[in-house]
Protein backbone atom coordinates (compact mmCIF):
# COMPACT_ATOMS: atom_id res chain seq x y z
CA UNK A 1 0.00 0.00 0.00
CA UNK A 2 1.43 3.30 -1.11
CA UNK A 3 2.33 6.08 1.63
CA UNK A 4 -0.88 8.37 0.00
CA UNK A 5 -3.44 5.43 0.69
CA UNK A 6 -2.14 5.13 4.06
CA UNK A 7 -2.80 8.63 4.92
CA UNK A 8 -6.01 8.36 3.50
CA UNK A 9 -6.43 5.61 5.76
CA UNK A 10 -5.72 7.40 9.04
CA UNK A 11 -7.94 10.06 7.62
CA UNK A 12 -10.91 7.85 7.14
CA UNK A 13 -9.70 6.54 10.75
CA UNK A 14 -9.86 10.35 11.87
CA UNK A 15 -13.43 10.93 10.22
CA UNK A 16 -15.03 7.88 11.60
CA UNK A 17 -14.11 9.21 15.43
CA UNK A 18 -15.47 12.07 14.61
CA UNK A 19 -18.69 10.61 13.25
CA UNK A 20 -18.63 8.18 15.98
CA UNK A 21 -19.19 11.22 18.41
CA UNK A 22 -21.50 12.43 16.32
CA UNK A 23 -23.67 9.25 16.91
CA UNK A 24 -22.88 8.77 20.41
CA UNK A 25 -24.60 12.47 20.97
CA UNK A 26 -28.06 10.99 18.88
CA UNK A 27 -27.80 7.87 21.57
CA UNK A 28 -27.70 10.73 24.29
CA UNK A 29 -30.84 12.68 22.75
CA UNK A 30 -32.71 9.21 22.15
CA UNK A 31 -31.71 8.65 25.98
CA UNK A 32 -33.31 12.06 27.17
CA UNK A 33 -36.32 10.98 25.47
CA UNK A 34 -36.72 7.82 26.06
CA UNK A 35 -35.94 8.61 30.31
CA UNK A 36 -38.09 11.88 30.33
CA UNK A 37 -34.81 14.33 31.23
CA UNK A 38 -36.18 17.73 29.15
CA UNK A 39 -33.56 19.57 27.82
CA UNK A 40 -30.99 21.45 29.15
CA UNK A 41 -31.04 18.61 31.88
CA UNK A 42 -28.11 16.63 32.59
CA UNK A 43 -28.60 15.20 35.23
CA UNK A 44 -32.06 12.90 35.33
CA UNK A 45 -32.16 9.09 34.78
CA UNK A 46 -29.43 7.22 35.62
CA UNK A 47 -28.99 5.20 32.41
CA UNK A 48 -29.08 8.97 30.67
CA UNK A 49 -26.51 10.37 32.75
CA UNK A 50 -24.93 7.04 31.56
CA UNK A 51 -24.84 8.16 27.97
CA UNK A 52 -24.60 11.72 28.44
CA UNK A 53 -21.07 10.56 30.45
CA UNK A 54 -19.98 8.44 27.66
CA UNK A 55 -20.51 11.42 24.79
CA UNK A 56 -18.26 14.14 27.22
CA UNK A 57 -16.05 11.84 27.88
CA UNK A 58 -15.55 11.11 24.07
CA UNK A 59 -15.42 14.95 23.60
CA UNK A 60 -12.25 14.57 25.84
CA UNK A 61 -10.61 12.04 24.63
CA UNK A 62 -11.02 13.16 21.04
CA UNK A 63 -8.69 16.11 22.27
CA UNK A 64 -5.55 14.83 22.29
CA UNK A 65 -6.54 11.56 19.80
CA UNK A 66 -6.80 13.64 16.67
CA UNK A 67 -3.90 15.68 16.40
CA UNK A 68 -1.72 12.47 17.78
CA UNK A 69 -3.44 10.07 14.91
CA UNK A 70 -2.36 13.28 12.41
CA UNK A 71 0.97 13.98 13.63
CA UNK A 72 2.02 10.16 14.23
CA UNK A 73 1.05 9.47 10.52
CA UNK A 74 3.10 12.77 9.38
CA UNK A 75 6.30 11.95 11.57
CA UNK A 76 5.83 8.04 12.37
CA UNK A 77 4.36 5.65 10.32
CA UNK A 78 0.89 6.08 8.95
CA UNK A 79 -0.22 2.05 9.36
CA UNK A 80 1.18 2.51 12.95
CA UNK A 81 -1.24 5.29 12.90
CA UNK A 82 -3.95 3.88 11.36
CA UNK A 83 -4.26 0.09 13.75
CA UNK A 84 -3.64 2.33 17.08
CA UNK A 85 -6.92 4.51 15.50
CA UNK A 86 -8.92 1.24 14.70
CA UNK A 87 -7.72 0.32 18.31
CA UNK A 88 -9.69 3.47 19.80
CA UNK A 89 -12.29 3.80 18.07
CA UNK A 90 -13.28 0.03 19.34
CA UNK A 91 -12.21 0.80 22.68
CA UNK A 92 -14.91 3.24 22.41
CA UNK A 93 -17.94 1.33 21.42
CA UNK A 94 -16.57 -0.74 24.23
CA UNK A 95 -16.44 1.98 26.68
CA UNK A 96 -20.27 2.92 25.85
CA UNK A 97 -21.47 -0.52 26.08
CA UNK A 98 -19.44 -1.55 29.56
CA UNK A 99 -20.42 2.23 30.74
CA UNK A 100 -24.25 1.94 30.10
CA UNK A 101 -24.37 -1.36 31.42
CA UNK A 102 -22.64 -0.64 34.41
CA UNK A 103 -20.04 2.23 35.35
CA UNK A 104 -17.96 0.00 36.87
CA UNK A 105 -17.45 -2.01 33.60
CA UNK A 106 -16.08 1.03 32.05
CA UNK A 107 -12.03 0.36 32.53
CA UNK A 108 -11.25 -2.50 29.69
CA UNK A 109 -13.16 0.11 27.28
CA UNK A 110 -11.27 3.21 28.59
CA UNK A 111 -7.96 1.29 28.62
CA UNK A 112 -8.55 0.45 24.44
CA UNK A 113 -8.66 4.46 24.11
CA UNK A 114 -5.94 5.25 26.48
CA UNK A 115 -3.19 2.99 25.12
CA UNK A 116 -4.06 4.15 21.93
CA UNK A 117 -3.79 7.64 22.17
CA UNK A 118 -0.47 7.33 24.71
CA UNK A 119 0.98 5.21 21.61
CA UNK A 120 0.33 8.10 18.93
CA UNK A 121 1.50 10.60 20.86
CA UNK A 122 4.52 8.92 21.55
CA UNK A 123 5.03 7.90 17.99
CA UNK A 124 4.48 11.46 17.33
CA UNK A 125 6.94 13.23 19.36
CA UNK A 126 9.73 10.62 18.84
CA UNK A 127 9.38 11.35 14.55
CA UNK A 128 9.15 14.89 15.64
CA UNK A 129 12.38 14.58 17.25
CA UNK A 130 14.38 12.22 14.94
CA UNK A 131 12.76 15.31 12.01
CA UNK A 132 14.36 17.77 13.75
CA UNK A 133 17.56 16.17 14.80
CA UNK A 134 18.53 15.37 11.27
CA UNK A 135 17.88 19.22 10.26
Amino acid sequence: MSVAAKMALVDLVGLAAVAQLIVFGFLVGRARGVHGVPAPATTGHPVFERYHRVHMNTVESLIPFLPALWLAAKYGSPGIAAVAGGVYLVGRVIYLIGYVRDPAKRGFGYMLTFFPVVVLIGTAAIGALRTLASG
